[in-house]
């Protein structure tokens, strides 16, 4: 199968070894893996914001990028962009009078998936640590975010990989369904509250005795693990796709500041 990238601003300018590692997992079962030159950021940003006007190029930039591509899927380590696709950018094209830029931006949509998605839904991978050679001898418990859950449907995907990993001990967070107050800019319009919520949520992470928390998103990563860091907890951030890629051979070395971790070294 030949699968395009789309590796997300965010990913892309501060983690870029979360979209190297699921390029990894997906050559590692024998695909090919593309990325579409030109493409930068959903829009979701813009959008959330209400800058409908400022948001309408950077869609017509996403579905040129993909549009222009030969492939049969496209993925993302991001359960948030990826619900961005179909959630918004037929919206916005419409909202700008453009029907077949919505017409393209929902076809691109309809064959873009979530890593975990791609994983279990298409390609029928169940068991990381028998199908994918996963390996990682920690203890470890799981963000699920929001726009995942609750746009996206993924349920229990992620943690379903997660849990057969080889080596791995999971622990479940308390209040597993709790936002961790990122929301992209409503952390910055509502400092208090977010901040509120998201040391809530480091609270259950070190409740749980795990050293390593992980999710699919890196905007909750980065959230979540500048709040340990303040704490000076000793629970470093990763993304579930690095987790995925470590092997025995080649392990995934978790070090650096907290914050930082999900674009640690292996």
């Amino acid at each position: 199968m030949r699968i395009a990238l789309f590796s997300t601003c965010l990913v892309d300018g501060m983690y870029p070894r979360t979209a190297q590692a699921t390029v990894e997992i997906l050559e590692r079962l024998g695909h090919e893996v593309v990325y579409p030159q030109g493409q930068t950021c959903c829009s979701q940003m813009h959008v959330n914001s209400g800058y409908f006007d400022d948001a309408y190029p950077v869609v017509k930039a996403h579905v040129n990028a993909f549009d222009s591509w030969d492939f049969d899927v496209a993925v993302a380590p991001s359960g948030s962009c990826v619900a961005s696709l179909g959630h918004q950018q037929p919206m916005i094209a419409r909202k700008a009078g453009d029907e077949e830029l919505a017409r393209r931006a929902e076809t691109i949509a309809a064959r873009t998936f979530e890593l975990s998605l791609l994983l279990i839904d298409v390609l029928g991978i169940t068991n990381a640590a028998e199908q994918l050679n996963s390996y990682f001898p920690e203890h470890v418990t799981y963000h699920n975010s929001c726009h995942g859950m609750r746009l996206l449907k993924l349920g229990t995907r992620q943690a379903d990989l997660l849990r057969t990993v080889g080596g791995i001990e999971y622990t479940e967070i308390e209040g597993l369904d709790q936002c961790c107050g990122f929301g992209g800019t409503f952390s910055f319009k509502n400092a208090d509250t977010s901040g509120a919520m998201v040391s809530d949520k480091a609270d259950n992470i070190e409740k749980t005795g795990a050293n390593i928390c992980t999710g699919g998103d890196v905007s909750c990563l980065m959230n979540i693990g500048g709040a340990l860091s303040r704490k000076g907890s000793h629970v470093k951030t990763v993304h579930f796709a690095e987790i995925l890629a470590s092997t025995k051979e080649n392990p995934l070395k978790v070090s650096g500041p907290v914050e930082l971790a999900a674009a640690g070294g292996k």
